[in-house]
């Protein structure tokens, strides 16, 4: 099993605090300036308040289809309701091997997003739950309400362990099982799933919770200076393979990742679903404003 990169003392210190209760004073500036006075969340098949359409898409919960609107245009449409009640939100946050490699690395950068989105979530009354998970979930911190929580999240993202490889679609599976109060749910992640990441994604879906996508990668990923014969280990499987290491075949590392990352973006704005790719060296800061920003966090 993968060791989890050494955790400074103060990964949550009194200056980690001034810059969440800065995010919060700037998303409340974002909201206002959108005129959201009432936090409402538009779920599928879900609420009273009728608000609106959305094109069906593959994995989508057919049950919630508008057959009226079917028998005039022939087109797939689903129902959208508004809802009123507190907003529950989920941090599905991936734990695997490749989430720890390196040191600053994408899981202290995965710790510190989840953490200040879930201080915002907390200072608006909103119900917050943290995941962790790889190829199963491996711990779950029970929906709690309130910022003076925000220390409960602390110490429950400190004490979460490294997993395994990524399995999408299996610890989604019992994710859903789990929780049957849908919401927003938050997957942070590298997205490196041998088996893919489009049934997890879709298990959310169907399952009527909101997904939203944040992608963490390591510049150092695409940027190391390798030749010659090496043995490569993989960072999900830990699976070793030898390989004679060419210019040419370094292009070809960048490029399927630039595909990988372009088909999960692809996926996203297909299904309205928000997608942020962030790397590490970027300021957590920097990559929760433009969350505010695209307006899919403040409701």
């Amino acid at each position: 099993m993968a060791q989890a990169a050494p955790q400074s003392a103060d990964a949550f210190d009194e200056a980690f605090l001034k810059k969440l209760e800065y995010l919060y004073i700037v998303s409340q500036k974002i909201a206002a300036g959108k005129h959201k006075a009432k936090r409402k969340m538009r779920l599928v098949g879900s609420g009273i308040d009728f608000a609106d359409h959305r094109q069906y898409s593959p994995g989508d919960d057919v049950r919630n289809l508008d057959w009226r609107v079917y028998n005039r245009t022939e087109k797939l449409f689903l129902k959208l309701y508004e809802e009123e009640e507190d907003l529950h939100i989920y941090f599905l946050v991936d734990t695997s091997r490749s989430m720890h490699l390196g040191a600053p690395n994408k899981w202290n950068r995965a710790r510190q997003v989840a953490a200040a989105l879930a201080y915002i979530g907390l200072s608006n009354l909103d119900r917050v739950s943290v995941v962790p998970f790889a190829s199963k979930i491996t711990d779950r911190m029970a929906p709690t309400r309130g910022r003076a929580q925000i220390f409960k999240v602390f110490d429950f993202l400190d004490r979460a362990q490294p997993g395994e490889q990524t399995t999408l679609k299996s610890a989604f599976k019992t994710f859903v099982s789990q929780n049957k109060r849908a919401g927003l749910a938050v997957v942070i992640s590298d997205f490196y799933d041998p088996e893919g990441f489009e049934e997890g994604l879709n298990i959310l879906r169907y399952h009527r919770f909101e997904p939203m996508v944040i992608q963490l990668f390591d510049e150092r990923e695409l940027s190391f200076d390798l030749q010659g014969d090496v043995e490569l280990i993989d960072c999900e499987t830990g699976e070793p393979r030898q390989i004679t290491v060419t210019p040419a075949m370094m292009r070809e590392y960048t490029r399927v990742f630039e595909e990988f990352c372009q088909e999960l973006e692809t996926y996203c704005t297909q299904r309205q679903i928000l997608y942020f790719r962030s790397p590490i060296q970027q300021s957590f800061e920097d990559l929760v404003l433009k969350i505010f920003r695209a307006g899919g966090f403040l409701k």
